[in-house]
């Protein structure tokens, strides 16, 4: 699925009528290709919407059966559904495999985070749906899922309250959702590694 299609004059000229509404003067120089490079970044930050971009996911067996907590953490960049202003931060992201299932080739889980990403997102879905791939992507049979995400939001930063606008979501299903020491050990590292 191509999300900005070939022929695009009638964005440059929506683009265009934008420039004009905020005061600005689409023909001067400094702005001449800029309707062009919006198109371009949008093909870019928002290739969640293609399909033909979805990773795949890597997974092998569990031939160790373990049942250890795998932790994994980064960076990542989203766009606010509400007023189309960037949100960005941190995840970290652990499960616990089935000891007679699959485990996740850990630097798919990066891939997911980045192509869930790239679509106009809250970031409460944003969990939500990394959560449920990497879970499909393991039959449903994991033990176990945990993500935090820090965020923040330049919605509210740049605008409107402009306010410190940080905000965490944490999912978490399974084993992390009952076991307290688990769960302690998953923030645990957390705290390690924003140190």
């Amino acid at each position: 699925m191509e999300i900005i299609p070939t022929n695009t004059q009638n964005i440059e000229h929506a683009l265009k009528l934008i420039l004009e509404t905020i005061g600005e003067n689409p023909n001067r120089e400094g702005l001449q290709g800029t309707p062009q490079r919006i198109i371009k970044m949008w093909q870019e930050i928002f290739r969640g919407y293609d399909n033909s971009q979805k990773p795949t996911i890597t997974t092998f067996e569990n031939d160790e059966h373990t049942s250890d907590l795998v932790f994994d953490s980064g960076d990542y960049f989203s766009m606010c559904e509400h007023h189309m202003l960037p949100f960005f931060g941190k995840y970290y992201f652990a499960y616990i495999p089935h000891p007679d299932g699959r485990i996740l080739g850990i630097s798919k889980i990066a891939r997911v985070v980045g192509y869930f990403s790239a679509r106009l997102q809250l970031q409460e879905r944003l969990a939500k749906d990394i959560i449920d791939m990497l879970s499909e992507a393991l039959n449903n049979q994991a033990l176990g899922f945990a993500i935090v995400m820090k965020g923040t939001h330049l919605c509210k930063s740049m605008r409107g309250v402009k306010n410190n606008g940080k905000m965490t979501v944490a999912r978490l299903t399974g084993i992390f959702q009952t076991d307290n020491e688990l769960r302690k050990e998953f923030y645990k590292l957390i705290d390690l590694q924003d140190e």
